[in-house]
């Protein structure tokens, strides 16, 4: 979705205006080469696409997240879809249950405890 006539400037821009919706509060720009591929072309070029919003991305990259045991970054896009107002706290309990049957009870279980979680962190800040 890079455009020719757009520079790295513009590219960069990009992509941390989409890192901070996604995630629901601003991101400035950081140092190296991970990083770079982060803003650049992880939001600025995938997350950009136009053929799925954020929240369909969110639910793809919870049930991956969950699939794979990474609890710690699925406690990240819980807590941003929670805050964006892209999915409730109902919605996040059903996804748990849900996912019990295709990635197992352990995984779909220990997800819930991480709802709880952010829902409890979510439900303090206000």
């Amino acid at each position: 979705m890079t455009t020719d006539a757009e520079s790295p400037t513009d590219v960069r821009r990009r992509g941390l205006a989409k890192m901070s919706e996604v995630y629901g509060w601003e991101f400035a720009d950081g140092p190296g080469d991970h990083f770079a591929v982060t803003a650049d072309h992880l939001f600025a070029e995938i997350w950009s696409r136009p053929a799925l919003t954020v929240r369909e991305r969110r639910l793809l990259l919870l049930g991956a997240l969950t699939a794979q045991g990474n609890f710690d970054v699925a406690e990240i896009q819980i807590g941003a879809a929670l805050r964006n107002g892209e999915l409730s706290e109902e919605q996040l309990r059903e996804i748990a249950l849900f996912l019990c049957h295709y990635v197992g009870w352990p995984a779909g279980t220990t997800l819930d405890g991480t709802v709880g979680k952010v829902i409890a962190q979510e439900r303090r800040k206000k």
